[in-house]
C-alpha cells in the first residue's frame, strides 16, 4: 500500500499520508462537479435556453483545477515524531508546522466518518491544554491511526507524570 511520500530531512523521519485520502477527495470531487455540471444544464437550458445549457462546462473545469489542487496539497501534508514532540507540516503557498509536545497532550483520539471508512482511512485528532495547539492527521489508514494514538498517549503519559 503507497504511503505517501517518506524522507529524512535534518535527521527526522518524515511520513507522508496514504494514497487513499487523494484518491477519495479527487473521487468526491469528481461527483460533486459531475452532479453540479448536469444540475447547472439541465436548470439552464430548461429555464433560460438550450444555448445557455454550455455554462454547465464551468464544472468540469473547476474539476481540473481541482484535481491538480488536491494532488498539491495531499504531498505538502508530513508528519514526523520526535523524543518529546510529534511535528505536522502541511500547506502549499502558506506551510505550517505544529509542534506537538507529548506532555501537553490531553485527548489522542481516531475518528473515521462513513465516507473515510468506505475508503480505509481513518483521522488522528491531538487535543492539548491550548485549543490553539490541537492538530489532526487525515486520511491514515486505521492501523497507522490507532499505533500512533496509543504510542502519542502513553508519550503523553510519561511525560506529562514528570509536570
Amino acid at each position: 500500500m503507497d504511503t505517501g511520500t517518506k524522507g529524512e530531512t535534518g535527521g527526522l523521519r518524515w511520513m507522508g499520508l496514504p494514497g487513499g485520502l487523494l484518491t477519495m477527495r479527487r473521487t468526491l470531487l469528481v461527483v460533486w462537479c459531475a452532479l453540479l455540471a448536469v444540475a447547472t444544464a439541465l436548470l439552464l437550458g430548461l429555464l433560460v435556453g438550450p444555448a445557455w445549457a454550455a455554462v454547465a462546462a464551468f464544472w468540469p473545469a473547476v474539476g481540473v483545477w481541482g484535481w491538480v489542487l488536491l494532488g498539491r496539497n495531499w504531498r505538502s501534508w508530513r508528519y514526523a515524531e520526535r523524543a518529546d514532540d510529534l511535528l505536522i507540516s502541511r500547506g502549499v503557498l502558506w506551510r505550517e508546522q505544529t509542534v506537538v509536545p507529548y506532555g501537553r497532550m490531553q485527548l489522542v483520539e481516531v475518528t473515521s466518518g462513513p465516507v473515510e471508512r468506505r475508503f480505509g482511512l481513518a483521522s488522528l485528532q491531538l487535543h492539548t491544554a491550548a485549543a490553539a495547539t490541537d492538530a489532526r492527521i487525515p486520511g491514515l489508514v486505521p492501523a497507522e491511526a490507532e499505533r500512533l494514538r496509543d504510542r502519542l498517549a502513553a508519550l503523553g503519559e510519561a511525560r506529562s507524570a514528570g509536570l
